[in-house]
């Protein structure tokens, strides 16, 4: 059955694409929703939303799904607001990058006539804010449920098709499996483009005039992503602290037989290690999760 009430914590990226991608779909649910600083409310009433309120109690009040679109260091404050205002047989997800962590904060706090789905849609772009989202965020795009153990079957089952509905492929996933995989395909390389674009800032040889005109392609991604909420990524990398250490340093280790092969002139081994890493470049193109276009798609001065 389709939710009749759908309130959303937190009016991002992803919070405003789901109310384009729902009303995209012809859902005719009422949304409503809360975000911490008046401004953020402001600009998603004037843009149209979703009814907007200045508490999260009085946002998730009748809602038979509640959304929480914070960042993970956030989640358990907003939780313990809503606790008490949340109706039989709610279900509540999030879209955290992170999940073990999140369960162990958010699943003690809840009543236990509410049914915890914690979700990721791996969608997003560097932009946030409510004039950030758009309906085919979601498109084709993976979106992990981790149901912690004796989950009901039911909540979970609604909630995939909800997410099938504004367009994403669903599937489930051990939560702290998916911590790993994340941490592979997704948190370590933002640290390292983090760390690269720190280190073309402290390079006094190069000045600040030629890294911005001269960008070749790839420090140009590694800037768009690195253009990121900086706070959504704090709280990723202390709430997944093993697994992104744990690939940081398996990292650490490719990298230093990279530099002992470009120190001894080892061609072979970097253009077969080239050559292995080309491949995963076409197995993303062909489980279609990104284009083949060239530059990536990207219209001519525009980024994407």
């Amino acid at each position: 059955m389709p939710y009749e009430h759908v309130a959303l914590i937190g009016l991002g990226l992803i919070a405003s694409s789901i109310t384009h991608a729902m009303r995209r779909a012809g859902m005719t649910a009422r949304i409503t929703g809360y975000a911490r600083t008046a401004g953020t409310r402001n600009e998603a009433a004037r843009r149209g939303l979703c009814e907007v309120f200045d508490t999260a109690a009085e946002a998730v009040d009748g809602a038979d799904l509640v959304i929480l679109c914070v960042p993970v260091g956030a989640m358990t404050d907003v939780v313990r607001d809503i606790a008490h205002d949340l109706g039989n047989g709610v279900t509540i997800t999030d879209v955290g990058s992170v999940k073990r962590a999140v369960i162990d904060a958010v699943l003690p706090l809840l009543p236990e006539h509410a049914h915890f789905v914690p979700g990721h849609p791996l969608a997003g772009t560097e932009h946030s804010g409510p004039a950030s989202g758009f309906a085919e965020l979601f498109d084709d795009r993976w979106l992990l449920l981790t149901p912690p153990p004796e989950t009901d079957a039911a909540a979970i089952d609604r909630l995939s098709a909800f997410w099938q509905a504004l367009g994403a492929r669903t599937d489930r996933m051990d939560p702290d499996h998916h911590d790993l995989v994340l941490a592979v395909t997704s948190h370590v390389p933002h640290l390292i483009a983090y760390t690269m674009v720190g280190v073309a800032d402290d390079l006094q040889r190069v000045t600040e005039s030629e890294v911005i005109n001269y960008s070749a392609a790839g420090f140009r991604d590694f800037t768009r992503i690195a253009a990121s909420d900086p706070v959504m990524w704090r709280d990723v990398f202390l709430n997944n602290r093993e697994a992104t250490l744990d690939i940081l340093g398996r990292f650490t280790e490719e990298l230093f037989a990279l530099q002992r092969a470009v120190r001894t002139g080892d061609g072979a081994h970097l253009q077969d290690y080239f050559r292995r890493t080309r491949s995963i470049r076409r197995g993303i193109i062909d489980a279609g999760q990104d284009t083949p276009a060239p530059d990536f798609g990207r219209v001519r001065n525009r980024e994407s």
